[in-house]
């Protein structure tokens, strides 16, 4: 069997898994990091189907290692009922012809067995179990998340553009959620100067929401990146996004908040990069303006700026970088110049 149709396999023992769990017991996030840790989706599967003859062991438990001896993983699951087991077997099955299906439409398909998925995503607790990728990926980039309200104000758009400009000028990564107001301006600064922007969809990777923002999206496809933690064909629900923000602060090193209301779904993403441990940035409106900005300025890791360059300066001093990320970015650039003189 080739890596190729090993890989296959595993993703669609992981879509078997993910289209039958027991939420009871599992959500996505507990599956992918039991498959992720355990290496093998298969494995986790046939667990599932026969946990007596296919034991998983959980490398955290220090009791798992007394006198050498790992013990079961999850011994509550014996034994599996057959309606149970023929279930797990039958969405197996139906699995392999969606993930051949997908390849088919020239979908591609990102799961925690794969090696391109993104690092920093495996480091947070909900982690997708899986990514539809559109465009070209980056292991480990540098990227930095400008969020804010769709209904932005002509400040706020400017203060988003300069944002992404100087985040272009850096050597980030802009990313962003696609939506109207913040993320637009960002996104379409970054593709103007030349950078490179990152588009987290809050629906499946075949749709295009908002509908204006069809054009934009299938440029950063092929100048940029799409993620999608959703199946294909997944509409816009008022728990998609909060879950693609999630994924947003997962995915990049900090996050920059231009515009937000009381109420503003932005404020979910500040607050899951704070528990991340990712680098905040408000803007001082955003923590003048609202309770939980003032509650979440004062918490470790989140700072408050007044100005792009105040953004920059946070940046730099939050991510330890200062003058060293400058002087890395300009010996780049330079090297990038030298390389286009000489041909």
């Amino acid at each position: 069997m080739s890596d190729d149709e090993g890989l296959m396999r595993e993703n669609a023992a992981l879509v078997a898994l993910l289209n039958t769990i027991d939420r009871k017991r599992d959500s996505w996030s507990s599956i992918a990091e039991t498959v992720e840790r355990n290496g093998s989706a298969l494995k986790v599967l046939m667990h599932e189907i026969d946990p007596r003859n296919n034991p998983l062991y959980d490398d955290e438990d220090p009791d798992d290692f007394e006198n050498g001896e790992p013990t079961l993983f999850d011994d509550r699951d014996i034994p599996v009922s057959r309606a149970r087991a023929a279930e797990l077997e039958s969405a197996f099955d139906a699995a392999l012809d969606e993930v051949d299906s997908w390849e088919r439409r020239g979908l591609d398909f990102v799961s925690v067995l794969d090696d391109r998925y993104p690092n920093r995503l495996r480091q947070v607790v909900d982690m997708p179990p899986f990514l539809f990728a559109e465009g070209r990926m980056v292991q480990d980039e540098l990227g930095v998340s400008v969020v804010g309200s769709r209904k932005a104000d002509a400040e706020s758009l400017k203060f988003a553009q300069d944002t992404a400009s100087m985040l272009v000028s850096c050597g980030f990564a802009v990313i962003a959620g696609l939506a109207s107001g913040i993320d637009t301006a960002a996104h379409v600064r970054a593709l103007e100067e030349g950078g490179r922007t990152v588009a987290f969809i809050g629906t499946g990777i075949t749709k295009r929401y908002p509908r204006e923002n069809g054009t934009l999206q299938d440029r950063i496809g092929r100048d940029g990146l799409v993620l999608s933690q959703f199946w294909p064909d997944q509409g816009p629900t008022k728990y998609t996004f909060p879950m693609r923000n999630a994924s947003m602060s997962g995915y990049g090193v900090a996050t920059v908040v231009v515009q937000a209301s009381e109420h503003s779904g932005t404020r979910i993403q500040a607050r899951q990069a704070q528990q991340h441990g990712r680098p905040v940035i408000l803007r001082d409106t955003v923590a003048d303006g609202t309770e939980w900005g003032r509650k979440l300025a004062s918490r470790p890791g989140v700072c408050v700026a007044s100005t792009v360059d105040d953004v920059k300066a946070r940046l730099h001093d939050l991510l330890g970088m200062g003058r060293a990320l400058e002087e890395s970015v300009d010996m780049l650039l330079s090297a990038g110049a030298s390389r286009s003189n000489d041909q």
